[in-house]
């Protein structure tokens, strides 16, 4: 598989990762399909969207991929009166990544990003490669510290819990 700027990225910074392919399918590019396919836990994969609030613009999201994105949790916790994703068509533009391949490592800027508070219960946990077809397995306190994340409580399941 070719390198990708986030494994490039990890790289430099020496960070160790696993890479985990699969087989794309363009009906399904949903989390779901691939953690099924590659015999993963869902809660231990992380999708990563990308929305834009009202006042901070453009934010990073890193959840379990069963999970929705809690908008207004999501904005209270940015500062934001209202946060909304980012179009598809927008996507490549922004960050350099296409959908079902957007990893929160190496986008063209870096954005204030977030990741869902239980990605602390796994020592290690999936996010995208950057390119679709391919997951990066890497440990949870590396990751963590190199996007500079803020942990929170980001998910509808939760927040219907608390």
């Amino acid at each position: 598989m070719t390198k990708t700027n986030a494994m490039r990225m990890l790289d430099a910074a020496k960070i160790a990762y696993q890479v985990l392919e699969y087989q794309v399918d363009e009906n399904d590019l949903s989390g779901i399909h691939i953690a099924e396919q590659l015999g993963f836990p869902e809660e231990q994969m992380f999708k990563t969207l990308v929305a834009r609030g009202d006042k901070t613009g453009p934010l990073v999201f890193c959840i379990p991929v069963a999970e929705e994105l809690h908008l207004k949790n999501a904005a209270a916790l940015t500062g934001n009166k209202k946060i909304e994703m980012v179009a598809v068509k927008e996507l490549l533009g922004l960050t350099g990544y296409i959908r079902g391949g957007c990893s929160p490592i190496g986008m063209k800027k870096k954005f204030p990003t977030f990741v869902h508070e239980s990605a602390l219960a796994f020592e290690e946990i999936t996010v995208s490669s950057g390119t679709r077809g391919a997951q990066l397995l890497l440990k949870t306190d590396a990751l963590l510290p190199f996007v500079n994340a803020k942990v929170a409580n980001l998910t509808e399941k939760n927040a219907k819990n608390t």
